[in-house]
Formats: structure tokens, C-alpha cells, sequence
């Protein structure tokens, strides 16, 4: 924001413009992914991320920015699906949500980069020279994952899972060709979208994810900043404890669904009424000024909203394992398309309260973007509670 003198709108618009770019995605990335394998995919567009990075890195005016942006959202967009799609390849159906949740763990480690640790590279070589060296170190993992990774446990000598676990069950016929298999792009989009049990998913996740990126992603250090007047150091020192719940929650969720509860419904409606409770602290206590309040509300906050990661498999059992790439993308489309749409509303709706006296955004404001963010988890809430599981 000093960098080139924008405000919220601006700002909101940078934040969406990657979430954007992350929604759109979110079909090729299953299509390619199935046509020409993950490890292609992943490898080509890291290197996109890494051009988007270094683009942000060289920026001269806010527009390169917005360009960078959008090529980071092109990029990663691009990524995790095949990486999902990877996990359904390698693991037993009943593994599937705690190594989706590990996965995230390790991914979600990246949410702490972007917070203290970042902070204090910012403080010390500016933030236009960290994205710089972010790209360096992406190209670097483009080249390292085409070289290790690979697409299926035969490539490297091993059983297919499902040959695997067909002998487990004592059956000796072989599931690798399914007639669903010559199911079109075509087709296999329409019979996501044409299941009525689909859509409940996808609202959750429009306000379960778009929330925690709304405010994580975008509205939280700006509100620690301008209501609590605390430093960049310390309100992203506080902000890695949403990082460190989500390293946390997403694997403990995904155990908890796969051994435990052996159910991914009961999960997900366990961990979005905590959660929708959480968001609703966060709005009655606007304004809190107290450090340790903020690292226990956000440590709990993170690990609820990691819990997100169960929805993966329950969406993949009601479809054919043929078209889990599709299925998978086309849920995953709603999460970033909530949290471009919902970075706006909440900039529209603090921009709308003005500034105070400080010359930062509103008490009020924040409080009521909140608010909304609040309201739109209990209809996620009873949209989960609707949703349709089938067995592990």
C-alpha cells in the first residue's frame, strides 16, 4: 500500500486477482492433469509461479504487480491438483484424507513464511527483493520435481494401489480399466455438476476456505495495524498462529476421518461448527488489544479451519476414481472463487466506514466485515450438514 500508494479497494483487488486466476484454473489444471500426467504439469507451472513471483519481484508500478499476481494464481492454480490426483494414485482410499492432510501440513508451512519470517526479510531487504529470491527458489523446485517425481507407484517398479488393495480384499481381477474410463471432458464435467449431492460442498467451501482467506490471506494484519496500532513484527508474529493451527489441523483431521470417526461428514460438520463459532469470537471481540488473546483465538481458528481438507474425499467417493481429477477441480474452483469474491466484499465493506482520525480504516468497519464472513459460515454450516457421504 505505501509502495504505490493504493488503498483497500486496490488492495482487495490485488488480493481477489489471485484467487481469481487460482478459481479459472482449477478445471485445466484436472484436464491437463489427466492428459499429460502431474509431474508435467507440476514442473511447467512452477516455473509459471516462479515468473509471476519475479515479475512482482521487478515491479515498477502496481499494474506489474497485478500481472505478477496473476501469473502466481495461474501458476500454483496449476499445482495442487496434480498433487492431489498424485495422492489418489499412491494411497488406499482409506489413507486418502490424512496423507491430503499431511500434503496440506507441509504446504501450509508456507503460511508461516508469509508471516514473521517474511516480515523480517521484508524489514531487512525489502519486499520486492524476497519475491525475487521466492522465484529463484521456485524454478529450482520445478527442475527438482520433474526429476524426482513420479506419476504412478509403476514408473518406479511398485504395484499399482489399486492391484494392491483389490488383493487385500481377497478379489483377483484387476480395476485398472473401467468402462468409466472412456467417460469425455465433456461428460465427466456435466455429471459433477449435474449432482444435486455436489453442490452443498462447494457453498461450504466457497465460505469456509473464502473466509479464512479473506481474513488471513488479506484483512488481518491491516486490522491488527490500524485498530490495535501494533508493528508489522508483531501482528505477524501473532498471524503464524493460524499457520501453525492449520499445520496442525489439517493432518489431525484427516486421521480423525479416516481412523477414528471413519466418517468425513461427521468431521467436516464437527470442524465447521467449531469453526463458525470461532468467527463469531472474532466479531464479538473486535478490538481486543491483548497478544495472548490473538494467539489462542488464532491457533484454534487455524486448526478448525484446516479441517477443510476432509471435503477432498468425501467429493471423490461420490464419483467414479476415473474422474477424480474433475470432481476434484471442479470443488476446488469454489474455495478461491470465495476468497477472490469475498477479499472484495470485505474491502468494499471497511472502505465503505471511512477512515479514522489516524488516517487508518474503521473499528466498524472491520467489525462488520466480520460479520458477514461470520454469517456466511452458518449457511456453510447447514450446507455441510446436508452434504452426501459415501463409505470408506
Amino acid at each position: 500500500m505505501t509502495t504505490f500508494g493504493v488503498g483497500a479497494t486496490s488492495m482487495g483487488l490485488l488480493g481477489s486477482v489471485y484467487f481469481y486466476a487460482y478459481a479459472l484454473m482449477q478445471i485445466p489444471s484436472g484436464i491437463m492433469s489427466d492428459k499429460f500426467g502431474p509431474r508435467r504439469v507440476v514442473a511447467v507451472f512452477t516455473l509459471v509461479t516462479a515468473a509471476g513471483a519475479i515479475l512482482t519481484g521487478i515491479a515498477s508500478d502496481f499494474n506489474m504487480v497485478i500481472m505478477g499476481r496473476l501469473l502466481i494464481g495461474i501458476g500454483a492454480a496449476a499445482v495442487y491438483i496434480p498433487i492431489m490426483k498424485m495422492l489418489s494414485i499412491w494411497f488406499r482410499k482409506n489413507e486418502f484424507a490424512t496423507q491430503s492432510g499431511m500434503m496440506l501440513a507441509v504446504g501450509n508451512i508456507g503460511a508461516l513464511s508469509a508471516a514473521a519470517p517474511l516480515a523480517y526479510l521484508n524489514t531487512a531487504l525489502g519486499w520486492q527483493t524476497v519475491f525475487t529470491g521466492l522465484g529463484v527458489v521456485s524454478i529450482a523446485l520445478a527442475i527438482l520435481s520433474y526429476i524426482v517425481v513420479r506419476d504412478k507407484p509403476s514408473e518406479m517398479g511398485f504395484a499399482n494401489i489399486e492391484d494392491i488393495e483389490a488383493h487385500e480384499n481377497g478379489e483377483t481381477v484387476s480395476t485398472e480399466a473401467k468402462p468409466a474410463e472412456n467417460i469425455s471432458i465433456m461428460d465427466s464435467i456435466k455429471m459433477v455438476l449435474g449432482k444435486k449431492s455436489f453442490w452443498p460442498l462447494a457453498i461450504w467451501f466457497f465460505f469456509y476456505y473464502g473466509s479464512l482467506m479473506a481474513y488471513q490471506g488479506l484483512w488481518a494484519g491491516p486490522y491488527l495495524k490500524d485498530i490495535l496500532g501494533w508493528d508489522k513484527a508483531t501482528y505477524a508474529g501473532l498471524l503464524t498462529f493460524i499457520g501453525i493451527g492449520l499445520i496442525i489441523g489439517c493432518p489431525v483431521s484427516g486421521y480423525i476421518a479416516d481412523k477414528v470417526l471413519k466418517s468425513r461428514k461427521k468431521t467436516l460438520i464437527i470442524g465447521t461448527i467449531m469453526y463458525t463459532l470461532l468467527w463469531f469470537a472474532v466479531w464479538y471481540f473486535n478490538g481486543m488489544d491483548n497478544p495472548l488473546f490473538y494467539k489462542i483465538l488464532y491457533l484454534l481458528f487455524g486448526f478448525f479451519a484446516g479441517f477443510f481438507v476432509v471435503c477432498y474425499g468425501q467429493v471423490k467417493s461420490l464419483f467414479p476414481i476415473s474422474i477424480t481429477g474433475t470432481s476434484t477441480s471442479l470443488l476446488n474452483f469454489f474455495p478461491f472463487f470465495g476468497g477472490a469474491v469475498l477479499q472484495q466484499v470485505c474491502g468494499l465493506v471497511i472502505a465503505s466506514y471511512g477512515l479514522n482520525a489516524l488516517g487508518g480504516y474503521t473499528s466498524a468497519g472491520y467489525q462488520m466485515a466480520w460479520l458477514l464472513l461470520a454469517v456466511g459460515m452458518v449457511i456453510a454450516t447447514i450446507c455441510v450438514y446436508f452434504s452426501e457421504e459415501k463409505g470408506l
